[in-house]
């Protein structure tokens, strides 16, 4: 298994490397040894020493040279596969999603806006801004250019309740509040303050995700949704393999039977 590079597992070093080791564990029990386990860092071959050839890798990665890596194993099952995780980068989703007419904020709003970069994931709290207007947006957008990121996607605030989802292929699929148990990354759940429990139909939203998954190319994954009082809701984020750190054992059986799914 490949754990996340430090710099994209912020606040959640712990938590990441927890889901990876419960998969572990369940494989093992099933009979599937784990061959080798690094972590990914600049610059090193994240598999260093190459002499077992793995039926499959479970893999966190994100760091660009690790990802074009893995694209050069042949007849090795990875998940997720590294063509998946390129796809999760803000720009691609924005684009993937307005194909499929999967729900999203729109452009334009009068309660704020969100200013994302949109070449890599989070690192930083500084790589999601809230701003309350256009002129904040705009100081915002200049801030990420002094930081050398050109590449941003805009949505406009949408009011209502932040639902976090959890999913594996196959059918597993949590949602939570993140307002009920205060477990939060970077805080900006305050921004659509505790949440009022609006019905909506999960099972649209659980086929919506599955459908963006699927384009996407990633097996496991998570995101983030507002749903509005009215009912509808709206991605507002989605990612490749986050903690679970609210479902670990669910979703580590879940994984592990994805894995041995495919033997």
């Amino acid at each position: 298994m490949i754990q996340r590079a430090v710099e994209f597992s912020p606040n959640s070093v712990d938590k990441d490397l927890a889901i990876l080791e419960a998969v572990a564990s369940r494989l093992d029990t099933r009979g599937l040894s784990l061959l080798c386990e690094a972590r990914e860092a600049q610059g090193d071959c994240p598999l260093c020493i190459q002499k077992d050839s793995p039926q499959c890798i479970l893999s966190m990665a994100r760091l660009p040279e690790t990802l074009q890596w893995l694209k050069t194993l042949k007849d090795v099952r990875i998940i997720n596969r590294p063509e998946g995780v390129e796809n999760c980068s803000r720009s691609r989703l924005q684009e993937i999603m307005e194909r499929l007419s999967i729900p999203l904020p729109p452009r334009e709003g009068q309660d704020g806006y969100w200013l994302k970069r949109g070449d890599a994931a989070a690192q930083s709290q500084e790589d999601v801004v809230y701003a309350a207007d256009r002129q904040a947006l705009e100081t915002a957008i200049e801030t990420f250019k002094q930081r050398g990121i050109t590449d941003y996607v805009v949505s406009a605030h949408v009011k209502g309740d932040l639902v976090k989802f959890y999913a594996v292929k196959g059918g597993f699929f949590r949602y939570y509040y993140p307002t009920d148990d205060g477990l939060t990354k970077f805080d900006d759940e305050r921004h659509n303050g505790p949440a009022h429990h609006y019905p909506f139909d999960s099972s649209a939203m659980q086929h919506d995700a599955a459908r963006l998954a699927e384009a996407v190319g990633v097996e496991v994954y998570g995101g983030d949704c507002i749903v509005r009082a009215d009912g509808s809701y709206c991605f507002i984020d989605f990612n490749d393999w986050p903690s679970f750190s609210r479902c670990r054992e669910e979703a580590a059986e879940a994984i592990a039977r994805l894995v041995k799914s495919e033997e």
